[in-house]
């Protein structure tokens, strides 16, 4: 039999052997979970499609990686131009952190949904609809005349990624040979984040500093739309799964929509309350809040009590209360949250800081915070390379403790202080573990699923960044303004003041980086390698 190239997980402890009836092609979870999952059953199979050409393969990776990019590319724009798009809608200063946090809450709360959709109706489907609703929501954005229009269009672009994502993760899983055109196809969409964010950063901070910020969300809707159409092309049909059933018929049946509703519930509710405190903390005592808060909190047994039942009855369960037994699993899905809140608190806490204390333009805010985009593609460039000879556990940790170095500079910085003795080094450091994380967590959760929940799969792994994201920048947003609203600057505006509440804030983001660097000791310790060629 010829060699053939596979993604293979290797848990360094005793394992249990895998039911002899188990296909040996199919992708049932490691043996730590001690049993499969519950889900669609194989001849159910609806995303899985043959493997590619290379050369087809090629262009579909380009296709979703450039989706990746441009849906990244305007939140770069967001960043850089936060300053100018307040002055020119009116944008509050207790909703400045909207604009951004609200396209990460809708994308979270969404991206199980579209997970599960995927599943059942097809990735192609799916993939239309969302690259097609990216372009409408971009040029929405660069259109909105109020506050409240920004807030509400970035909220909806987070749907149309919620959408995307799932369905462009499972068709590299089933598209795309495994082993290493498997790994660098997961590594260009890792890769095509910080890129996109890099160049929404600089053509952001060039067009609000001459033309205004609006163009540069004209070209993200052009680019987006132009690739909606190379998708109608370029990505593969969905196959049809055995029987006659109807896509709604399947996505009736095969659809947890109690666990979805549950897990959405808690999910928006959580995220409302957190960004609502971000704009005037004393909201925590509404009773609306304190209403939310408990709604929150009783989705979560709620939640798992309906995964118990639905396993119990032998149905689909959204995420079967098993899987989280798993502490490669929980381990990533933890760190992944952190790192992705770290990374993006960095860039806008980085941002806000080169602007509003240092009194740089946007374009020179957005230079001084591009090495940290140039570090994160770097970074999953050589992932892709090299996963299959790295040490899963020394390198997940030796990059994690170097990102923690990074708020940890920030939080020490002078504010007169010389970007190329503290920022500079701080704005490499960020990206490495969050970056990494993503190729390693995505091809470690590859082997975790069946392959008709790889969409659902993605989904599960990029909730937990996108929740990260949202929740990271409310809590920051929270504490920063609580500490500037404490100080006795006459001007609570002041880069004294400011600069008081984003150093507290700094400080929070090293807390949670050490946090994962203890969760990578307790979670990965006996993971050894993967991405590795087997006979």
């Amino acid at each position: 039999m010829a060699t053939q190239t596979a993604t293979e997980l290797q848990i360094l402890e005793p394992t249990i052997p895998m039911p002899a009836s188990a296909s040996s092609k199919s992708y049932w979870p490691p043996t730590e979970l001690g049993a499969p999952l519950t889900g669609p059953t194989p001849h159910q199979e609806v995303a899985t499609a043959s493997l590619l050409p290379k050369g087809r393969a090629v262009i579909v990776i380009t296709q979703v990686t450039g989706l990746a990019f441009f849906s990244s590319f305007c939140n770069g724009i967001v960043v850089v131009a936060l300053p100018a798009m307040q002055s020119a809608l009116g944008l509050q200063e207790g909703l400045l952190v909207w604009a951004t946090s609200s396209y990460y809450l809708t994308a979270g709360s969404c991206l199980l949904l579209a997970g599960s959709v995927a599943d059942a109706a097809g990735n192609k489907r799916v993939n239309l609809v969302g690259s097609f609703l990216g372009a409408i929501f971009a040029l929405a954005c660069g259109l909105a005349q109020t506050g409240g229009q920004i807030i509400a269009f970035r909220a909806l672009q987070g749907v149309a990624n919620a959408i995307i994502t799932p369905s462009s993760i499972s068709i590299i899983s089933s598209s795309v040979e495994e082993g290493r055109p498997r790994n660098m196809g997961f590594a260009c969409m890792g890769f095509g984040l910080p890129l996109g964010f890099c160049f929404g950063l600089v053509l952001g901070g060039v067009f609000t500093d001459t033309v205004g910020w609006r163009p540069a969300f004209y070209f993200a809707a052009a680019a987006s739309f132009a690739l909606f159409l190379l998708s109608i092309w370029a990505l593969p049909e969905d196959s049809r799964p055995q029987g006659s059933q109807s896509i709604w018929k399947r996505a009736i049946l095969e659809i947890d929509w109690v666990g979805i509703l549950l897990a959405s519930l808690g999910l928006t509710t959580l995220s409302y309350v957190l960004a609502s405190l971000s704009s005037d903390i004393s909201n925590i005592h509404k009773a609306s809040s304190i209403a939310l808060l408990v709604i929150s909190g009783l989705s979560i047994p709620a939640f798992a009590g309906w995964m118990h039942r639905q396993a119990k009855n032998s149905r689909t369960a959204l995420i079967p209360n098993s899987l989280w037994r798993s502490h490669v699993f929980t381990s990533c899905c933890v760190m992944v949250l952190l790192t992705n809140a770290l990374t993006n608190c960095m860039e806008l806490y980085s941002s806000l800081f080169f602007q509003e204390v240092q009194g740089t333009s946007a374009l020179g805010a957005s230079l001084r915070v591009l090495p940290s985009l140039i570090a994160g593609a770097l970074t999953n460039i050589i992932t892709g390379i090299l996963v299959n000879r790295m040490p899963v556990f020394w390198t997940v940790l030796i990059s994690s403790a170097m990102s923690t170095v990074a708020p940890l500079l920030m939080a020490l910085i002078r504010t007169d202080q010389v970007y190329w003795e503290n920022a500079f080094f701080a704005q490499i450091l960020t990206p490495i573990s969050c970056d990494l994380l993503f190729t390693v967590g995505l091809l470690i959760i590859s082997e975790i699923f069946p392959k008709n929940m790889q969409a659902l799969s993605g989904a599960v792994f990029n909730t937990c960044a996108q929740l990260g994201t949202a929740i990271g920048l409310s809590v920051t947003q929270v504490i920063a303004s609580s500490v500037t609203n404490k100080y006795s600057y006459s001007n609570n505006n002041s880069p004294g003041a400011l600069m008081a509440g984003y150093r507290v804030a700094f400080w929070t983001m090293w807390g949670w980086m050490v946090f994962v660097c203890l969760v990578c000791v307790v979670g990965l310790r006996r993971v050894g390698g993967i991405g590795v060629k087997r006979d």
